[in-house]
């Protein structure tokens, strides 16, 4: 599995990064590396920084990942957790602007073909136009 573009998915809410996951984990089995995380430490609606980073970590592998977030502020706590992570990972990793379920699914779709990160992202932004 190493081999494929790794899937993070990031909500506000658990629920929603839970079932995406399990959305992808259905329609593409364990081809694909995916990972998810929703709501704040508390327990409430939110992300959290600590934990994108700790799931990209678990999931990353040279062919890179794709992290589909639901709102901005994921969006944003996201790129700060690719911030903390090695220098030679960040540009192995990239934030699509994508619904984040049918985007996810689309990517890890892709993704399970063998294709580059690049044509995993294009594939999950094409569900946004």
């Amino acid at each position: 599995m190493t081999d494929r573009v790794a899937i993070v998915i990031v909500s506000h809410s658990p629920d929603v990064a839970r079932g995406a996951a399990a959305m992808v984990r259905q329609m593409v089995g364990r081809e694909v590396r995916v990972a998810h995380c929703g709501g704040n430490p508390e327990g409430g609606l939110g992300t959290n920084v600590a934990a994108i980073k700790h799931c990209i970590e678990q999931v990353y592998g040279p062919k890179g990942v794709a992290v589909l977030v639901d709102l901005g502020g994921a969006e944003t706590n996201s790129e700060m957790a690719i911030e903390m992570l090695p220098k030679e990972w960040q540009a192995n990793i990239v934030v699509c602007s994508a619904p984040v379920v049918e985007g996810a699914v689309m990517a890890a779709t892709e993704a399970a073909g063998g294709s580059s990160l690049a044509k995993v992202r294009a594939t999950a932004e094409e569900m946004f136009r």
